[in-house]
């Protein structure tokens, strides 16, 4: 039974004159989880968007950590079910689905 307690991701561009900065802060909490979007343009101000999602939502739900360990399970097992997909949460925290 693993559960993703937080999760944070960073990504910078340099692209000149304005470097740009994104993280995206996942932590979980008794009703769900959080999520905190945040965007840096050079010296602009940081643009920040939060929001949550219930725990009957997230229910199954892989997140980028636990997608990691269940790929490795898999190839340690030398196996792949046909048409595995699951609910997930992408790299900006929206809903979605991964497949393998």
């Amino acid at each position: 039974q693993l559960e993703t307690l937080e999760q944070e991701e960073q990504e910078r561009l340099e692209l000149r004159p304005h470097p740009t900065e994104k993280t995206t802060h996942i932590v979980s909490h008794e009703h769900g989880m959080t999520v905190t979007k945040t965007l840096q343009e050079g010296e602009a101000e940081p643009q920040c968007q939060s929001f949550s999602y219930g725990r009957a939502k997230l229910r199954a739900r892989l997140l980028e950590g636990a997608s990691l360990l269940l790929l490795r399970v898999l190839a340690r097992r030398q196996t792949m079910p046909p048409d595995l997909v699951f609910p997930a949460i992408n790299a900006e925290g929206d809903l979605c689905t991964s497949s393998y």
